[in-house]
């Protein structure tokens, strides 16, 4: 029975594990504790369980750790992947996996030396808006996609954010933060090992003037241009947290996908517009874990984990730069 543990349990999606752990059906696996920096945040989640609490990530690792789920500060997951690994632990990470590019090397490293999986739960791939156009896609009803389009708003709901959120030192960046789920869905629409990436942000805080409340990123391959938008500028009134869409452009047809309203409107050559029937979608961790339980890699793997992360970090990185164009290049695992 696969033993897991929770280190760092700081963001909300923290649940999307334990939640997995509650299910009648989920009886794999045996919660062997859970750490935060803060321990009253880590006995709130333990209780559920009745699970034991740990004074450090190394203690709970050395008590033996099949997969670790990191989920603490973004500043310090970077750290809690290298030692989950590097204790013989496969590891599922809420995003950002990281906050530097010298961490994602490390960890790079670290998941090579260990011949374990880095798992990024990145959940709109298994939302049933995601499927049904991924489905198109590769029927080839769209031909072959060249643009892609996103948005991805958020409600900021300061006052429910704590302090570390917007130190960037912890936080890393609205695009190393964000971005990567729509970066993520442009290699998945429209696969690739290389391209250029740029970056830009806009709409600092006042009173935090190095949290930036809207950035955008260009990702351009030799077949598919992808521009993305995120922002924590979601108006209050809204009915809705953040109104994700994403538009895919292909030389036969479009697509337009409707994140938040369960949607997607498909025009083609062909046949006018239509809306599609969506499938049954998967929970964030679920995935994963019915891989990890079956001794499987899950679908989203250290390859596709780091590619996202590292291509997020560039655009942060790019518009730290002023806007400078970065390379980006998928690495061989």
């Amino acid at each position: 029975m696969p033993r897991i543990a929770i280190i760092g349990a700081a963001h909300p999606h923290v649940d999307y594990v334990l939640d997995e752990l509650t299910r009648a059906d989920r009886n794999e696996f045996t919660l062997v504790g859970v750490y935060d920096a803060d321990r009253a945040v880590a006995e709130r989640h333990a209780a559920r369980f009745g699970a034991p609490v740990f004074d450090s990530a190394d203690d709970l690792l050395a008590e033996g750790v099949d997969i670790a789920m990191i989920a603490g500060i973004y500043g310090a997951r970077g750290d809690d992947v290298v030692a989950a690994l590097r204790a013989g632990a496969h590891v599922l990470a809420d995003k950002p996996l990281c906050t530097s590019l010298a961490e994602l090397d490390a960890i790079e490293s670290a998941a090579l030396e260990a011949g374990r999986t880095v798992n990024l739960l990145l959940e709109k791939r298994g939302y049933p808006a995601t499927l049904a156009a991924l489905a198109v896609v590769r029927a080839g009803e769209l031909g072959d996609i060249v643009g892609i389009t996103s948005s991805g708003p958020h409600k900021l709901n300061r006052a429910q954010r704590p302090d570390w959120f917007f130190d960037r030192s912890r936080y890393g960046g609205i695009l190393a933060d964000l971005v990567v789920h729509d970066l993520d869905a442009a290699l998945l629409f429209a696969p690739a090992d290389a391209g250029t990436i740029r970056g830009a942000v806009s709409a600092p805080l006042p009173d935090a003037p190095d949290f930036s409340r809207y950035g955008s990123a260009t990702f351009t391959t030799t077949t598919t241009v992808a521009a993305a938008e995120v922002s924590w500028l979601t108006p209050q009134a809204s009915d809705v947290h953040g109104d994700y869409r994403l538009r895919l452009v292909g030389t036969r047809g479009t697509a337009e996908i409707f994140w938040a309203r369960g949607r997607v409107e498909l025009t083609t050559d062909e046949a006018p517009t239509r809306v599609l029937d969506l499938p049954e979608g998967l929970r964030p961790a679920q995935e994963a874990l019915d891989a990890f339980a079956a001794g499987h890699t899950p679908e989203v793997g250290t390859s596709e984990s780091l590619a996202a992360t590292r291509l997020a970090l560039l655009t942060q990185q790019s518009a730290d730069q002023d806007g400078a164009v970065l390379t980006w290049t998928r690495r061989a695992l």
